[in-house]
């Protein structure tokens, strides 16, 4: 069997099997991923393989986990270059290489799940380490993409907190469970709506369909006041090409004209600025007050 050229493989052990010579290995074709963990240097390094290559490193001693299971099952919330979380039993002595966090924490075989050989923590079991261990903004971004993957259900956060009393963090999960939406869309809009909540303003709609009077569709607004006629929208870069830049003032214009005022916000107004994002709203919800609109 020759060596796998789409996946990552054990660099010791491919020597072993005569598969590979040490210096054959350590040519340009190789690409070593963590110590004795290897793979084609042509495959794109991306989540999935580093994913792959933290399960193998592993062997058979704990599982991917956190935001990094999160992000293998499909609800990525990661930034370029986060390293590879997993968990490990405390007894497990390891000591973590470049690219690899390290979590030590009790593993039950219900917790884990081998997707095509890599150990990954279950989709409620990551779920429930994320509402635990990250900082409640995070954590809650986390939680909105896997309920809009649907690899939760609303009500799997309360059900944990139950079944593990006493866990480091666990009162977080309610917390957590209050604050989180399936209807957010991207971990930004996620990251806008906590803003706003966390500026103590009224906690908006997610995902609100307009109508014009006659009851066609309109548009469907990331974030939205219904009673004050008020939506909020996160842009991403995508919005900058010339074709969804005449689209979206199709679509503004068609807003406005059924009386809809759009406050639009990119990623730095949200990593910079928050609080001025919380004050354009509060005193857009304040005009619509005084003004009765």
């Amino acid at each position: 069997m020759p060596v796998p050229r789409d996946l990552p493989f054990v660099g010791s052990a491919a020597i072993a099997e005569g598969l590979l010579t040490r210096r054959q290995l350590q040519g340009g074709t190789w690409r070593r991923l963590f110590p004795d963990i290897y793979a084609c240097a042509q495959l794109e390094l991306d989540h999935h393989l580093r994913c792959q290559a933290a399960g193998l490193y592993l062997r058979g001693r704990g599982a991917v986990s956190g935001r990094s299971a999160a992000a293998f099952w499909g609800a990525d919330t990661l930034t370029r270059g986060d390293p590879i979380e997993v968990t490990v039993p405390a007894d497990v002595r390891i000591r973590p290489p470049a690219g690899l966090r390290v979590i030590r924490s009790s593993l039950g075989t219900a917790d884990l799940i081998a997707v095509g050989g890599t150990p990954v923590t279950t989709p409620a079991r990551t779920a429930f380490d994320v509402a635990r261990r990250l900082p409640i903004v995070e954590a809650v971004v986390t939680v909105d993409a896997m309920l809009a993957k649907r690899l939760i259900v609303d009500d799997t956060l309360l059900r944990l907190a139950v079944d593990h009393p006493g866990w480091p963090g666990v009162d977080r999960l309610r917390q957590v469970h209050a604050l989180s939406d399936a209807g957010a869309e991207s971990p930004q809009e996620s990251r806008l709506r906590m803003i706003l909540v966390g500026g103590s303003l009224p906690r908006p709609v997610t995902q609100h369909v307009v109508r014009d009077a006659g009851g066609t569709f309109v548009a469907r607004l990331d974030l939205a006041y219904p009673e004050h006629r008020l939506g909020i929208e996160y842009e991403g870069d995508h919005h900058r090409d010339r074709g969804t830049f005449q689209r979206d003032l199709r679509r503004i214009n068609a807003l406005r004209a059924c009386g809809w005022i759009v406050l639009r916000f990119a990623a730095a107004d949200i990593y910079r600025n928050p609080d001025r994002i919380v004050e354009l709203v509060r005193a857009a919800l304040e005009v619509d007050l005084l003004t009765g609109h």
